[in-house]
This record gives C-alpha cells, structure tokens and sequence, in this order.
C-alpha cells in the first residue's frame, strides 16, 4: 500500500509535467523548423533510510525528435530548408554558438541576417550583414549573393555563406530557448561545432515542424486518461487503508 500511494502520487505529478512538454509541441505544430521532446517514464527507489518499499516515478525528456518535417516551396528568396542532418549555425541570447533549422530568414534594419530573433552566423563565426535593399540568392552551399539596388546584374557577387553544420541526437542538446546547442563534453563546457562544406540548403523553401497535430492530440487525451488513472489509484489505497484500520479498531 505504501508503495501504491507513492507511485501513484509521483506519477499524476510527472503526467502533469509530461502534459506540459506535449502541449509546447503542439503549441508549435506549425513553427517553421521545430523538433518535438520525447517524454520518457521510469520508476526509481526513494533514497533514505527506512524506506525501502517507497518508488516513485520521474519523467524526462533525454532527447528531441530529429526526424525531418515536410519540405514547404515558397519562392522568398532568403527561405532556406536544410537538408539531411544540417543545421543553421546563429548567435543565441548568451553570445554564444547555437543552431536551429528555422530558416525564415529576414533583415533587420541595419542588415544582419536573423532567424528569429537571433543573428546568423557565418564561416567565419560572425554575425551575417547584407548590404540594404540589396536583392540576395542563396546557392545551395549556403553562399550568399547580393545585387545592389540599380546596379548592373554582371555585379551580382558572394558577400557571405552561411556557416552549416552536422548534427545528430547524439552530439546536440536542446535549450530553454528552443535552440540547439553542442552537446557538454567531460569538462561541463562545450565547443562550436565545425562548418561542414557537405551540407546542402534548398533556397525558396522551408522545413515544417515535425510535430504530428493528431499524434499529439491522441497524446494528450492518453495522459488524460494516466492521470484520472493514478487518481483511482490514489482513492484506492485510501479506502484500503480506512478498511484496514476498521479491522484493527475490533480487535
């Protein structure tokens, strides 16, 4: 019974917290380049002594869904999907090296090239800045050309390439911040990863989100059920225990 009350407890509590991790990828079925959590179960012993009957359950997320999202033809210039296991190299919040496959590529006011938020980087590291209103193309090696406004089309020329890397589960972390970061070594600190000339973009088009919407549904409507599970469960041991202690109360 100790057990039961335990698992079932600290069970409904993880479901919430695995309802929270469905509902964000749901939340973002259709954020250009976006890569679903998966959530993971396991029961694990309480540390203590005197406890050795208590278990509760721990929810984690070790990994994202790297699987590729649908390949969306738009025609914008500065639209790029990248394929296989690349990904967009761009500056996160903290200053450092981050990557994403959102490549809705735009312009700010002053010329760096953002995705997002967030400016993209170049093979050289640094922040990508195109000349204003300059008609740009995008090769599929990442090189960026630029014409500037009224110039003659014979002066069209390379200004910057984007810096591509190769990626994997294995070597990249998801951040708070929806990015991907290069995976900590043994010394808790972790390197940019290097260009990779390999990696191919596919200019005028967008990755989709790999998120199925009715897969996620059916998720959220199965924790639903989980929950109201343990929540039987709970009730359950209660009314165990008031019997037991009505058996014990005759004596």
């Amino acid at each position: 019974m100790d057990r039961m009350i335990y698992t079932a407890l600290s069970g409904a509590n993880q479901i919430l917290q695995r309802q929270a991790v469905v509902a964000n990828d749901l939340a973002n079925a259709s954020t250009v380049g976006f890569k679903g959590q998966l959530s993971m179960f396991r029961a694990v012993p309480v540390n203590g002594a005197g406890l050795p009957t208590r278990t509760i359950t721990a929810q984690t997320t070790p990994e994202a869904d790297m699987s590729d999202g649908q390949i969306m033809h738009t025609g914008r210039a500065l639209d790029v999907a990248v394929q296989g296991k690349g990904w967009l190299a761009v500056q996160g919040s903290d200053g450092q090296e981050a990557y994403t496959r959102a490549g809705d590529l735009q312009t700010d006011s002053t010329g760096v090239l953002r995705s997002g938020r967030f400016p993209v980087l170049g093979n050289d590291g640094q922040p990508i800045v195109l000349p204003l209103n300059a008609k740009v193309a995008i090769a599929h090696d990442g090189t960026i050309s630029a014409l500037g406004a009224g110039n003659d089309p014979k002066t069209l020329s390379a200004v910057a390439q984007l810096k591509l890397v190769d990626g994997s589960a294995s070597n990249m972390i998801r951040g708070d911040d929806g990015l991907f970061r290069a995976r900590p070594g043994a010394g808790g600190s972790s390197a940019p990863l290097p260009a990779d000339d390999t990696v191919r973009v596919s200019s005028g088009a967008l990755e989709s989100s790999n998120v199925s919407p009715t897969a996620t549904m059916v998720s959220m409507i199965d924790d639903a059920r989980q929950f109201e599970m343990q929540m039987k469960m709970l009730s359950s041991a209660d009314e165990n225990a008031r019997s037991a202690n009505q058996l014990l109360s005759l004596k």
